[in-house]
């Protein structure tokens, strides 16, 4: 089995050749982070507005007065001061049909009332953020990988063999963190550009700079001062509780099952076999990572479309996780689970599988 791996190893080798220089793995990286943030945006956004709701945030109906889930905090505190006595009825005409067909019920309502009341172009809400988002995170991030697990895998080869199926956890986990901070703000901005609906159809909705201005300075006309800068970085904990065991399962599901599959074709890697591999390693991995770290994904959400500067400063993710638990229980926790399973899975395939063989390119270039 050792020598197996052994020879598995060196066949790898082209697509972790040291000649790729690092600017190389960032272009394959930053090419396979455009294709996949334009295909998946639609289901990140479908996934943002079933989080949201659960949250609070009132998609309106003709009643022009919120709909809110029964449990919500935000419902809660609307009905205290109503008439109405039980949640999801119209205040005006008190009738309960009014709100629940602008209340989203699943990944396909999403889709469908999205489409019918802001124009199929709305499912691509916020795609400049995600690409400005993805393009140079996953720059960082996908060649940082390579570099901190060739590295440690050298290293532990040498000294310490036991300890080398663990390479692809630490190493993912140190290079998601590193391009998970580099440029956090433009997150807060995509996520809140997706929660947030326009009120007419077809009107022009504030970019990604308008976005994280009105995070700053929440009340127009008014100053902003360092206290509010820090609204930039509000769920920045919750980001990292998320995306550090994502990356960290992913890699620890993805590394041996492409590996297994390259064996299990037993011949010398081609594109053809690099992508198959890649993409069904990356697709399962995804998958499985998006599932297990929703309620993380749930409670970021919650803490990056808080618009209360007092209460986003003082939120941490434990609070925000009892919160999200009391309003809704298991139910809450995987609130947009299938949008966001759904997400993840293509998602990983499609940024491991494009850049694994665009590597594969570029070191069969230099070759020649």
């Amino acid at each position: 089995m050792m020598v197996e791996e052994a020879k598995l190893d060196s066949k790898l080798k082209p697509m972790v050749n040291e000649s790729l220089r690092f600017g190389e793995r960032a272009l394959s990286a930053g090419g396979a982070a455009f294709i996949s943030a334009v295909i998946v945006n639609p289901l990140d956004v479908v996934k943002t507005r079933l989080q949201a709701q659960a949250a609070g945030v009132p998609y309106q109906g003709s009643c022009r007065l919120g709909c809110f889930e029964p449990n919500s905090t935000v419902a809660h505190d609307v009905i205290r001061g109503s008439s109405s006595s039980s949640p999801g009825v119209c205040r005006i005409t008190g009738s309960p049909t009014v709100c629940s067909d602008h209340q989203y019920k699943g990944t396909l309502d999403v889709f469908i009332k999205i489409i019918r009341q802001e124009g199929f172009s709305r499912l691509w809400r916020g795609t400049y953020a995600s690409l400005a988002l993805a393009v140079p995170t996953v720059g960082i991030y996908m060649p940082c990988y390579d570099y901190f697990r060739n590295i440690m895998e050298d290293f532990t080869a040498e000294k310490s063999p036991a300890f080398t199926p663990y390479v692809p956890l630490v190493a993912g986990t140190i290079a998601r963190s590193l391009a998970c901070i580099s440029i956090y703000p433009v997150e807060l901005a995509r996520t809140r550009m997706q929660a947030f609906k326009g009120t007419q159809r077809g009107a022009k909705l504030p970019g990604v700079w308008k976005t994280l201005v009105d995070a700053v300075n929440p009340v127009k006309g008014s100053s902003s001062n360092g206290q509010n800068y820090r609204m930039l970085w509000t769920g920045l904990g919750a980001q990292l509780a998320r995306d550090v065991p994502f990356s960290a399962i992913c890699w620890s599901i993805l590394e041996p099952t492409r590996r297994s599959i390259l064996s299990f074709m037993g011949e010398e890697p081609r594109a053809g076999s690099i992508i198959g591999a890649n993409f069904t390693a990356g697709f399962v991995a995804g998958a499985v990572a998006g599932a297990a770290t929703c309620p993380l994904d749930v409670a970021k959400t919650r803490r990056q479309i808080e618009k209360n500067i007092d209460r986003a400063m003082k939120m941490t993710t434990r609070q925000t996780l009892a919160e999200i638990w009391r309003d809704g229980g298991m139910r809450g926790m995987f609130s947009g689970a299938g949008a966001r399973v759904g997400r993840a899975g293509p998602s990983v395939a499609i940024v491991v599988s494009f850049y694994e063989v665009v590597k594969y390119g570029l070191h069969h270039f230099h070759q020649q």
